[in-house]
């Protein structure tokens, strides 16, 4: 049984991970952490420093705000995190690496097991499209109470595929702002922001005379939870280092 801390139980995801979890038979929550007044069947600390319940790993879907006293607290306690949330700035993704030094923790841009499965396709599908001439553009969509464009997943998608290319590929994210034509070694990337729309992504290949598109769509915000709790099943127990959806899919 993973004993696990839910770090932003009081969040949409924290209670989509909360039932997910309640209906799991190989682990359980014993502890939440929100500095809002909710109740949630389980011991709920508004903060983080509070905590005196043993955990085998903390699933964190609260705000980058909140993450630096995350990182002090699992590495003081030694507990192996999860660390979902998005709009990390660089110098706290810096922070998160010197920390996994010290205690596991698992970040991914994405959860779903379908984007990261989208991920290693594309490390195949790029080096052949852009031999022939293939431009690159990435489009995003998301509901209108997410705050940071673009989104970290498309961020991601086009890292996956720029790490095929040594990262000599540059990333274009408003064209109202250059007037002139586009190069061949650049990757569009832009942001659509309406509505519940929970998380839709087109990775576009545009050739000449045919386009490939690669999409993902997510219905429900239940998909990331069930690969949050997934992956916490993976790094409870694993020794200090950095992980992605990469290794609990491998």
């Amino acid at each position: 049984m993973v004993k696990i801390i839910m770090h932003g139980c009081g969040g949409k995801m924290g209670h989509v991970v909360s039932s997910i979890v309640a209906n799991d038979e190989n682990c359980e929550i014993v502890a939440g952490i929100d500095p809002r007044d909710v109740e949630m069947g389980y011991p709920v600390f508004k903060n983080i420093d509070d905590c005196n319940v043993e955990a085998d790993c903390i699933i964190d879907f609260s705000t980058a705000s909140a993450v630096p006293a995350l990182l002090e607290y699992s590495k003081s306690k030694n507990i192996p995190v999860v660390l979902c949330s998005t709009g990390l700035s660089e110098e706290l993704n810096n922070k998160v690496l010197e920390y996994s030094k010290h205690v596991a923790i698992l970040k991914s841009a994405n959860m779903s097991v379908g984007v990261n499965l989208i991920m290693k396709v594309l490390k195949e599908l790029a080096p052949v499209l852009a031999e022939e001439g293939f431009d690159i553009e990435i489009v995003e969509k998301h509901h209108n109470q997410k705050i940071d464009a673009p989104s970290g997943t498309a961020i991601a998608l086009a890292d996956a595929i720029n790490e095929e290319f040594n990262n000599e590929y540059k990333y274009v994210f408003d064209r109202s702002q250059v007037r002139e034509k586009r190069s061949q070694k650049e990757i569009g990337i832009s942001a659509v922001r309406g509505g519940t729309i929970v998380g839709d992504h087109d990775v576009i290949f545009a050739g000449r005379d045919e386009v490939i598109t690669i999409s993902h769509t997510a219905y429900s915000k239940e998909l990331f939870a069930v690969g949050a709790v997934k992956a916490a099943k993976y790094i409870a127990g694993k020794p200090a280092g950095f992980y992605t959806m990469k290794n609990v899919m491998e």
